[in-house]
């Protein structure tokens, strides 16, 4: 979950300043934005493995219902629930590191040429932005509304807002396993607001639906929505070590391929003793 959403958040932060007037940092960002690639892959072959391992469990065990956790769980996998909770941490917590969404320091960072937008040279403007405006969710008089912001105070918005956009491919592909698997259960992305501590939306609790509630209704609530003791005590109980090249844990699928296309069972490291 963490290289899949939190490292997104290094993608287009060194996307945007790979957009900078100041070549070498231009240079420099974009050449690490390759690495970058390869922890988004890790983090989303990584969480479809798991949710493939869950599947294929339910399927052998005779399990449709994806909310019979306690017969899951008895499976050695993790549930499809409570992969939800934790893609709803990554997302909301990883959200906060974009900073404020309306913010001065962003504005004096483009308007000086620092960095960009995410894919600033595709965008259709004329990248001063001096006289325009963007749509950013706000909290007005206890309500959550969308108001026209001047866009150079509203860079980091932006940059969030391509995220969560950015974010959703990988999901559609894990829903696409559980579809396939025929099992009754999607994985979303909670609403913006959600378990927020930074910005906009650090004083009001709203939950996945974008509701926003009271304190009461969210200690109530939140145990439905991110990971509790009993869930991280499930999942602590299955990280058992596996030592033997080509075995894994019960609760991972194999990979489709090995490294560089090597077999499931290639020996990557080698111990020789003297």
């Amino acid at each position: 979950m963490f290289t899949y959403f939190t490292d997104r958040d290094g993608k287009m932060q060194l996307a945007a300043l790979a957009q900078s007037g100041f070549d070498p940092l231009s240079r420099s960002c974009r050449f690490m934005l390759t690495e970058e690639a390869h922890h988004l892959f890790v983090g989303e072959t990584g969480v479809g493995r798991t949710i493939e391992a869950t599947c294929n469990a339910m399927k052998a065990a005779g399990i449709t219902d994806p909310y019979d956790k306690a017969a899951i769980r008895k499976l050695g996998v993790v549930d499809l629930p409570t992969l939800q909770k934790k893609a709803n941490f990554h997302m909301s917590v990883t959200r906060d590191l974009f900073g404020s969404e309306i913010s001065s320091n962003g504005a004096e960072a483009f308007s000086s040429g620092l960095k960009g937008r995410f894919n600033e040279s595709g965008l259709k403007d004329d990248h001063q932005l001096e006289n325009a405006t963007y749509p950013v969710l706000r909290v007005v008089d206890g309500q959550l509304v969308t108001e026209e912001v001047p866009a150079l105070r509203s860079i980091n918005s932006r940059l969030l807002d391509d995220y969560i956009a950015d974010c959703q491919g990988g999901i559609d592909r894990w829903n696409k396993v559980i579809e396939k698997a025929g099992i009754n259960f999607r994985f979303t992305q909670p609403h913006k607001a959600f378990n927020r501590k930074i910005g906009e939306f650090a004083r009001v609790r709203v939950n996945p639906a974008g509701e926003i509630l009271s304190e009461e209704a969210w200690q109530a609530g939140q145990g439905d929505w991110l990971c509790n003791d009993d869930d991280y005590d499930h999942i602590n109980s299955l990280m058992k070590p596996c030592f033997e090249a080509g075995q894994y844990a019960s609760w991972i699928a194999p990979p489709r391929v090995g490294i560089n296309n090597q077999p499931q069972d290639f020996e990557y490291v080698r111990i020789e003793h003297s």
